[in-house]
């Protein structure tokens, strides 16, 4: 009993079928969310619950402590102690059944859609032979039968006509021959629907019960391991409870208050000692005193208090504080499904796979990714367009121009200006193996698909999203993990912004493609296949520079602060030795990553250039206070403004996140500059590290030093 055999004639009862189960899957899918975040919210209040206790009733801090206050503290550090495992299986259940789950919901999805896209095929196929050219040879074939008859009946009536014999002879002979084609025809399509019913339709029905067997094994795994994870009767609860129940066990009413009773007999018993003996002291001090004879006593010892500072003690307690997480970059790790398709898509043509799955297909890049990516004759791409989502866009290199043609989409058919297919991956296969040209005025071939570097690519589905860290310009910053748990940074573009500043956002990405450097904030990954689109970032675990220097103000020394001038040196010397130009260099664009190492971060607006000098107009967006004066006067941006806004960052590390030009608009900063004023040392900045600040300031670019000679000079500072 299969699909196969028995369910030939059962297409739309499958497609039900699948569609029921789809429903199935997410209604298991909102259950299972609905349970973590339920089971997180008990979790919270348990410890919530325990914290409160604790805070309020701290055992250490009572007077008398009995066996059922011990109790009752166990009770509460047990309870704490399961609200831990409530959230650790919360956890579990959320990165382990419920992620699958969602994998094989997008995978069962997908295999509907392939097994009807082959359906279709082979049912057209079947109908094309078995039908139309059936019934085209037939009425070709009667007609025939009448001309015979007409040519028999002309012949009759003039048997004497050699011409009328041969028009009979001619249009008997035609009959005959179509006759034959007929006949053969018929026999062809009887083999055809035979190897259609007996063949090929049991084939793929057969792959989709394996298909939907195997996902229902699948299913059942998913099903087991959550009832596993949630289940209130694993051996760690139950531990807990026990160990509640045998804390309660330990109260004995009848000896509760020995200890009680004995501790204030014996403080009565010291009392009555202490007080004998203050009195025989007090009675020695009197015969003393009538011996003196009213004279001055000598003179006691004198004791200095032993003052400690309150706070020496809170700068202890503050510098164990655990820094808040921020957003950076990690490394890509490969993964496989939870559900094996290779016996399903054996059968599947490359064509026939997803778009997603196409190597020429690049995602929601810009076009001018896109047309550095073609540099030969007849490379191309398709890409989905930036300033219409939804919209899929065909770029090629042809005759020395960059030619861009939109993929029309009519009558639930794929094409250009000729012929249709149900799918863009068969619409670019049939140009590209046929040689067909793209359109007629073009003249466009397809000879060489540029393949997308999988490096960098990653799938929506390999990120998950977890707490919202921050929003910026073009979108939110989300703390996330890849599948193999490695924590990162993810940053989102929203799908409503403007072409080019998408174009701007993903500018950052392909900057940081090309770094690798310990004091540059790392590239993971970006993911481009679907709006919206994903920077991800390595997780850098001490926040922004800024936030963290006006929040450590009173910890930071200045042997810290000169460390923290050296990474950034280091970090921009690395830059502008690759020609890149930051642009917007500032505290707030800094990361404090592990064992406090400066990371440049927030390359949005920065430029590589070949000379490392790029000009820009206008002033929309500019930090004024950080900007040199010809990046703001003439829109000149080099290696050498970078060195003025360097000039301003130290400035800030060293008056610990205080703003440039205190007190001055910016409009009032820039005016005061360009009359030669600069601001002053900060209290806790070295004269050596100020030195390097007016160096920095310099009013003419070619007088500032290079970053490389900065990190040397600073190198040598933080020596001393």
């Amino acid at each position: 009993m299969g699909f196969g055999r028995d369910l030939r004639n059962s297409h739309d009862g499958l497609l039900k079928l699948q569609d029921w189960e789809l429903k199935l899957l997410e209604t298991v899918k909102r259950f299972m969310t609905l349970r973590v975040k339920s089971d997180k919210e008990y979790a919270s209040l348990l410890l919530n619950i325990s914290q409160q206790v604790d805070k309020h009733d701290n055992l250490s801090q009572m007077d008398y402590i009995s066996n059922v206050s011990k109790s009752w503290a166990h009770m509460v550090q047990q309870t704490e102690q399961l609200s831990k495992i409530m959230k650790s299986h919360a956890e579990e259940l959320n990165s382990g059944p419920l992620h699958r789950l969602t994998m094989m919901i997008k995978d069962k999805q997908q295999v509907k859609k392939s097994y009807q896209s082959i359906h279709t095929q082979i049912e057209s196929e079947m109908n094309k032979v078995t039908k139309s050219d059936l019934e085209k040879l037939k009425g070709t074939y009667r007609q025939l039968t009448k001309d015979a008859y007409s040519a028999k009946e002309k012949y009759r009536e003039a048997m004497v006509k050699e011409k009328a014999r041969e028009r009979y002879d001619k249009a008997t002979m035609k009959l005959h021959n179509l006759h034959n084609q007929y006949v053969l025809a018929v026999r062809s399509a009887q083999l055809h629907q035979e190897h259609y019913h007996d063949t090929t339709l049991p084939l793929l029905l057969d792959s989709l019960q394996r298909m939907q067997e195997e996902m229902i094994g699948a299913l059942k795994g998913i099903l087991e391991e959550y009832s596993e994870i949630t289940s209130l009767l694993t051996d760690e609860i139950v531990k807990v409870h026990k160990e509640i129940h045998t804390s309660i066990d330990q109260i004995d009413p009848a000896s509760e208050y020995e200890h009680f009773i004995e501790e204030l007999r014996q403080t009565v018993q010291l009392l009555r000692c202490t007080e004998a003996k203050l009195s025989a002291q007090k009675d020695l001090l009197d015969h003393k005193m009538q011996d003196n004879e009213g004279k001055e006593p000598p003179p006691v010892v004198n004791y200095e208090d032993d003052a400690r500072s309150v706070n020496s003690i809170v700068s202890l307690r503050n510098s164990q504080l655990i820094p808040n997480c921020h957003y950076g970059i990690i490394i890509i790790s490969s993964f496989h499904s939870t559900v094996r398709f290779q016996q399903f898509f054996d059968v599947i043509p490359t064509s026939e796979k997803p778009l997603g799955d196409q190597e020429w297909y690049h995602g929601a890049i810009p076009r001018t990714e896109a047309q550095e990516l073609l540099k030969q004759q007849g490379d191309f791409l398709v890409r989905e367009s930036h300033g219409k989502p939804g919209e899929y866009v065909l770029s090629v290199f042809s005759d020395g121009q960059r030619r861009h043609f939109i993929i029309q989409f009519a009558d639930n058919q794929y094409r250009f200006e000729g012929t249709g297919f149900p799918t863009i991956p068969q619409l670019i296969d049939h140009h590209y193996s046929t040689k067909q040209v793209i359109t007629k005025k073009s003249g466009v071939v397809l000879l060489n698909p540029v393949i997308k570097d999988k490096k960098w690519i990653l799938n929506h589905e390999d990120v998950i999203l977890g707490e919202l860290l921050g929003k910026g310009n073009f979108g939110e910053v989300f703390k996330g993990t890849l599948r193999d748990k490695t924590p990162v940074a993810v940053k989102t573009c929203k799908e409503d912004l403007p072409q080019e500043l998408k174009i701007k956002f993903l500018s950052e990405a392909r900057i940081l493609k090309q770094y690798d450097h310990e004091n540059i904030v790392k590239l993971i990954g970006v993911c481009t296949q679907r709006q919206p689109i994903y920077i991800v970032m390595e997780l850098v675990p001490g926040g922004d520079f800024l936030s963290f220097l006006r929040k450590k103000k009173d910890d930071l020394k200045t042997k810290q602060l000169v460390k923290f001038a050296c990474d950034a040196a280091a970090g921009m010397a690395y830059l502008e030795h690759k020609n890149c130009i930051h642009r917007d260099l500032a505290a707030r664009n800094c990361l404090v990553g592990e064992s406090n190492l400066l990371k440049i971060s927030d390359f949005g607006m920065s430029r590589q250039e070949d000379d490392g000098i790029y000009s820009s107009s206008g002033l929309k967006q500019i930090p004024i206070k950080w900007t040199a004066p010809e990046a703001l006067n003439y829109g000149r941006y080099s290696s050498e403004s970078d060195v003025w806004s360097y000039g301003i960052l130290l400035w800030e590390t060293f008056s610990l996140g205080v703003c440039p030009y205190p007190g001055m608009t910016n409009q009032q900063a820039r005016e005061q500059v360009e009359k030669g004023y600069r601001m002053s040392c900060p209290q806790k900045c070295p004269e050596e590290v100020y030195k390097v600040m007016q160096k920095c300031w310099e009013y003419k670019p070619e007088n500032r030093p290079k970053f490389a000679d900065l990190q040397k000079e600073l190198a040598a500072v933080k020596k001393k």
